[in-house]
Protein backbone atom coordinates (compact mmCIF):
# COMPACT_ATOMS: atom_id res chain seq x y z
CA UNK A 1 0.00 0.00 0.00
CA UNK A 2 1.50 3.40 -0.97
CA UNK A 3 2.72 5.60 1.87
CA UNK A 4 3.45 9.32 2.13
CA UNK A 5 7.09 8.55 1.40
CA UNK A 6 6.10 7.08 -1.96
CA UNK A 7 4.63 10.38 -3.18
CA UNK A 8 7.24 12.13 -5.34
CA UNK A 9 8.32 15.58 -4.24
CA UNK A 10 8.90 18.67 -6.35
CA UNK A 11 12.61 17.97 -6.58
CA UNK A 12 11.78 14.54 -8.02
CA UNK A 13 9.27 15.58 -10.66
CA UNK A 14 10.63 18.99 -11.68
CA UNK A 15 13.56 17.57 -13.69
CA UNK A 16 11.14 15.24 -15.49
CA UNK A 17 8.70 18.07 -16.24
CA UNK A 18 11.49 20.30 -17.55
CA UNK A 19 12.95 17.48 -19.64
CA UNK A 20 9.55 16.80 -21.19
CA UNK A 21 9.00 20.52 -21.77
CA UNK A 22 12.38 21.00 -23.46
CA UNK A 23 12.04 17.88 -25.59
CA UNK A 24 8.49 18.76 -26.60
CA UNK A 25 9.44 22.30 -27.61
CA UNK A 26 12.42 21.05 -29.61
CA UNK A 27 10.06 18.92 -31.71
CA UNK A 28 7.10 21.32 -31.93
CA UNK A 29 8.84 24.66 -32.54
CA UNK A 30 9.77 24.21 -36.18
CA UNK A 31 8.63 25.64 -39.49
CA UNK A 32 5.99 23.26 -40.79
CA UNK A 33 2.56 23.00 -42.33
CA UNK A 34 0.67 22.88 -39.04
CA UNK A 35 2.47 25.85 -37.48
CA UNK A 36 2.10 27.88 -40.68
CA UNK A 37 -1.64 27.32 -40.67
CA UNK A 38 -1.99 28.18 -36.97
CA UNK A 39 -0.12 31.41 -37.69
CA UNK A 40 -2.40 32.20 -40.60
CA UNK A 41 -5.62 31.59 -38.72
CA UNK A 42 -4.30 33.69 -35.85
CA UNK A 43 -3.54 36.63 -38.11
CA UNK A 44 -6.94 36.23 -39.73
CA UNK A 45 -8.64 35.98 -36.32
CA UNK A 46 -10.38 32.95 -37.81
CA UNK A 47 -11.57 30.43 -35.17
CA UNK A 48 -8.24 30.64 -33.32
CA UNK A 49 -9.53 28.91 -30.19
CA UNK A 50 -10.73 25.87 -32.13
CA UNK A 51 -7.47 25.57 -34.06
CA UNK A 52 -5.30 25.90 -30.97
CA UNK A 53 -7.50 23.46 -29.05
CA UNK A 54 -7.32 20.84 -31.80
CA UNK A 55 -3.52 21.10 -32.02
CA UNK A 56 -3.08 20.77 -28.26
CA UNK A 57 -5.66 18.00 -27.97
CA UNK A 58 -4.04 16.02 -30.77
CA UNK A 59 -0.62 16.25 -29.16
CA UNK A 60 -1.94 15.23 -25.74
CA UNK A 61 -3.75 12.25 -27.28
CA UNK A 62 -0.76 11.10 -29.31
CA UNK A 63 1.76 11.60 -26.51
CA UNK A 64 -0.44 9.58 -24.14
CA UNK A 65 -0.75 6.88 -26.79
CA UNK A 66 3.03 6.76 -27.07
CA UNK A 67 3.46 6.44 -23.30
CA UNK A 68 0.92 3.60 -23.28
CA UNK A 69 2.98 1.72 -25.87
CA UNK A 70 1.07 2.35 -29.09
CA UNK A 71 4.41 3.18 -30.72
CA UNK A 72 5.20 -0.54 -30.88
CA UNK A 73 2.04 -1.08 -32.92
CA UNK A 74 2.97 1.72 -35.31
CA UNK A 75 6.40 0.19 -35.95
CA UNK A 76 4.80 -3.18 -36.71
CA UNK A 77 2.52 -1.67 -39.34
CA UNK A 78 4.84 0.62 -41.33
CA UNK A 79 2.48 0.62 -44.33
CA UNK A 80 0.19 2.96 -42.39
CA UNK A 81 2.88 5.62 -42.20
CA UNK A 82 3.74 5.11 -45.87
CA UNK A 83 0.11 5.66 -46.86
CA UNK A 84 -0.12 8.75 -44.66
CA UNK A 85 3.06 10.10 -46.20
CA UNK A 86 1.68 10.00 -49.75
CA UNK A 87 -1.80 11.19 -48.80
CA UNK A 88 -0.34 13.97 -46.69
CA UNK A 89 2.08 15.01 -49.44
CA UNK A 90 -0.74 15.17 -51.98
CA UNK A 91 -2.84 17.30 -49.64
CA UNK A 92 0.06 19.66 -48.94
CA UNK A 93 0.73 20.10 -52.66
CA UNK A 94 -2.92 20.96 -53.23
CA UNK A 95 -2.96 23.41 -50.31
CA UNK A 96 0.34 24.95 -51.36
CA UNK A 97 -0.84 25.56 -54.90
CA UNK A 98 -4.08 27.03 -53.58
CA UNK A 99 -2.14 29.44 -51.35
CA UNK A 100 0.11 30.53 -54.21
CA UNK A 101 -2.93 31.06 -56.40
CA UNK A 102 -4.60 33.12 -53.67
CA UNK A 103 -1.52 35.35 -53.52
CA UNK A 104 -2.32 36.60 -57.01
CA UNK A 105 -5.42 38.37 -55.72
CA UNK A 106 -5.30 41.29 -53.33
CA UNK A 107 -7.38 40.65 -50.21
CA UNK A 108 -7.64 42.10 -46.76
CA UNK A 109 -7.79 40.69 -43.26
CA UNK A 110 -11.58 40.39 -43.24
CA UNK A 111 -11.59 38.54 -46.55
CA UNK A 112 -9.00 36.09 -45.22
CA UNK A 113 -11.35 34.56 -42.65
CA UNK A 114 -12.73 31.12 -43.52
CA UNK A 115 -15.85 29.19 -42.40
CA UNK A 116 -15.47 27.21 -39.18
CA UNK A 117 -15.98 23.84 -40.89
CA UNK A 118 -13.27 24.56 -43.45
CA UNK A 119 -10.82 25.70 -40.77
CA UNK A 120 -11.44 22.67 -38.55
CA UNK A 121 -11.14 20.17 -41.41
CA UNK A 122 -7.95 21.81 -42.62
CA UNK A 123 -6.18 21.74 -39.26
CA UNK A 124 -7.28 18.13 -38.70
CA UNK A 125 -5.84 17.17 -42.09
CA UNK A 126 -2.59 19.05 -41.54
CA UNK A 127 -2.25 17.38 -38.13
CA UNK A 128 -3.21 13.76 -38.72
CA UNK A 129 -2.11 13.30 -42.35
CA UNK A 130 1.47 14.14 -41.45
CA UNK A 131 3.37 10.96 -40.52
CA UNK A 132 6.04 13.04 -38.76
CA UNK A 133 3.43 13.89 -36.13
CA UNK A 134 3.24 10.22 -35.18
CA UNK A 135 7.01 9.77 -35.33
CA UNK A 136 7.61 12.78 -33.07
CA UNK A 137 4.84 12.19 -30.52
CA UNK A 138 3.87 8.51 -30.44
CA UNK A 139 7.31 7.07 -31.17
CA UNK A 140 9.96 9.56 -30.04
CA UNK A 141 8.26 11.26 -27.08
CA UNK A 142 6.60 7.99 -26.07
CA UNK A 143 9.89 6.09 -26.11
CA UNK A 144 11.79 8.79 -24.23
CA UNK A 145 9.03 9.05 -21.63
CA UNK A 146 9.03 5.31 -21.01
CA UNK A 147 12.74 5.42 -20.19
CA UNK A 148 11.83 7.22 -16.97
CA UNK A 149 9.95 4.32 -15.44
CA UNK A 150 6.26 3.62 -14.70
CA UNK A 151 5.64 6.82 -12.70
CA UNK A 152 8.28 9.14 -14.11
CA UNK A 153 7.07 8.68 -17.69
CA UNK A 154 3.82 10.49 -16.97
CA UNK A 155 5.61 13.50 -15.49
CA UNK A 156 7.78 13.66 -18.60
CA UNK A 157 4.67 13.36 -20.77
CA UNK A 158 3.01 16.15 -18.76
CA UNK A 159 5.98 18.39 -19.51
CA UNK A 160 5.72 17.56 -23.22
CA UNK A 161 1.99 18.33 -23.18
CA UNK A 162 2.76 21.64 -21.45
CA UNK A 163 5.17 22.45 -24.29
CA UNK A 164 2.41 21.89 -26.83
CA UNK A 165 0.00 24.03 -24.80
CA UNK A 166 2.46 26.90 -24.42
CA UNK A 167 3.56 26.87 -28.05
CA UNK A 168 0.22 26.66 -29.81
CA UNK A 169 -1.47 29.08 -27.41
CA UNK A 170 1.33 31.60 -27.87
CA UNK A 171 1.47 31.15 -31.65
CA UNK A 172 -2.27 31.30 -32.30
CA UNK A 173 -3.30 34.01 -29.88
CA UNK A 174 -0.03 35.91 -30.30
CA UNK A 175 -0.69 36.09 -34.03
CA UNK A 176 -4.25 37.22 -33.36
CA UNK A 177 -2.89 40.03 -31.19
CA UNK A 178 -0.59 41.09 -34.02
CA UNK A 179 -3.34 40.96 -36.64
CA UNK A 180 -3.97 44.71 -36.41
CA UNK A 181 -0.68 45.21 -38.26
CA UNK A 182 -1.42 42.56 -40.87
CA UNK A 183 -4.52 43.97 -42.54
CA UNK A 184 -2.88 45.23 -45.72
CA UNK A 185 -3.29 43.22 -48.94
CA UNK A 186 0.49 43.17 -49.49
CA UNK A 187 1.00 41.44 -46.14
CA UNK A 188 -1.50 38.72 -47.01
CA UNK A 189 -0.04 38.19 -50.47
CA UNK A 190 3.39 37.71 -48.91
CA UNK A 191 1.98 35.40 -46.24
CA UNK A 192 0.15 33.29 -48.83
CA UNK A 193 3.34 32.93 -50.87
CA UNK A 194 5.38 31.91 -47.81
CA UNK A 195 2.73 29.43 -46.65
CA UNK A 196 2.36 28.01 -50.15
CA UNK A 197 6.12 27.48 -50.45
CA UNK A 198 6.24 25.98 -46.95
CA UNK A 199 3.50 23.49 -47.79
CA UNK A 200 5.25 22.46 -51.02
CA UNK A 201 8.61 22.13 -49.24
CA UNK A 202 7.08 19.95 -46.51
CA UNK A 203 5.41 17.80 -49.19
CA UNK A 204 8.78 17.23 -50.89
CA UNK A 205 10.41 16.34 -47.57
CA UNK A 206 7.60 13.87 -46.85
CA UNK A 207 8.09 12.13 -50.18
CA UNK A 208 11.88 11.99 -49.81
CA UNK A 209 11.88 10.88 -46.16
Amino acid sequence: MPTVDDVPGLTDVLPLLLAGLATGLSLIVAIGAQNAYVLRTGLARSHVGAVVGICIGADVLLIAAGVLGVGALVTRVPDVLVALRWIGAAYLVWYGIRSLAAARWAHTLDAAAAPARSVVLTILALTFLNPHVYLDTVLMLGNIANQHGPSGRWWFALGACAASTIWFTGLGFGARGASRWAGRPAVWRTLDVLIGLTMLAVAVLLVLS
